[in-house]
């Protein structure tokens, strides 16, 4: 089993997009995906048409797999399970740092659902604390939405400064561009310079779209509604990019 996240300390820069497209071509090809919804607006679920349970379980979250599984909800796709975010998710950083072994936390809990499923996709808050480094424990790699302009520039250098600072590994990292306007001279020339000064960048480049604006009121992943869109097309790259990585990665 895979645990990978989409992950940005900055709001609004696709990331749940991308867990949402990248957990439906995952499943599409074939792969038993769970798409965990952290983040306690619960786009991701929304997104998938599910809603989460009414009682406040919270709590039960890094307590034990099986009360993840308790949670899960089917979607309307095959192969692709939802556990849907639920508002008193805002508190798991308090929850966290009372608990022993807290950045280990989450990594134990997911390993129970192995004989479930082979790929988990964590969709995370845009906020850094406990939460986030267990994520960072967690998952391998973190992919990271970067809109090309100077603050997402600036956000993902204080990312890697963090990394650096609790000496998690910065190749778990994972950053490719995200709502990429073409015909913006400044997103040509920031995509530029952060190419040269990081190699780890994807080819693939998400554009600014209306057909992801869209995906709130379609409430499905792009392919559902526009196939044959460039918007598409690019997730369909992102998402082969990213297997060629996984594979890699497991050898």
């Amino acid at each position: 089993m895979r645990i990978v996240a989409c992950y940005s300390m900055k709001g609004g820069v696709g990331k749940t997009a991308t867990a949402v497209n990248i957990a439906y071509w995952a499943a599409k090809s074939g792969i038993r995906t769970l798409l965990i919804d952290l983040d306690p607006q619960g786009a991701s679920s929304f997104y998938f048409r599910v809603k989460p349970s009414s009682k406040s379980w919270g709590k039960r979250f890094f307590s034990a797999y099986k009360d993840l599984l308790g949670q899960v909800k089917a979607s309307d796709y095959d192969n692709l399970d939802i556990l849907p975010a639920h508002l008193n998710f805002r508190k798991f950083d308090v929850l966290l740092s009372s608990l022993k072994k807290r950045k280990a936390r989450l990594k134990k809990i997911l390993s129970g659902l192995s004989d479930e499923y082979q790929l988990i996709v964590l969709d995370c808050p845009p906020s850094i604390g406990d939460l986030s480094e267990a994520v960072f424990v967690a998952a391998n790699p973190i992919f990271v939405p970067v809109i090309p302009t100077t603050l997402s520039q600036r956000t993902y250098a204080q990312l890697l400064q963090f990394f650096k600072e609790k000496k998690y590994p910065h190749k778990k990292l994972v950053p490719f561009f995200s709502m990429v306007q073409g015909q913006k001279a400044l997103h040509k020339k920031t995509m530029e310079d952060m190419r040269a000064q990081h190699s780890n960048f994807l080819d693939a480049v998400i554009p600014f779209s209306v057909d992801v604006e869209n995906m709130g009121e379609q409430r499905a992943p792009v392919d559902v509604f526009a196939r044959s869109r460039p918007a598409n097309r690019a997730y369909v790259a992102l998402w082969k990019e990213m297997v060629a990585l996984l594979n890699k990665k497991a050898k």
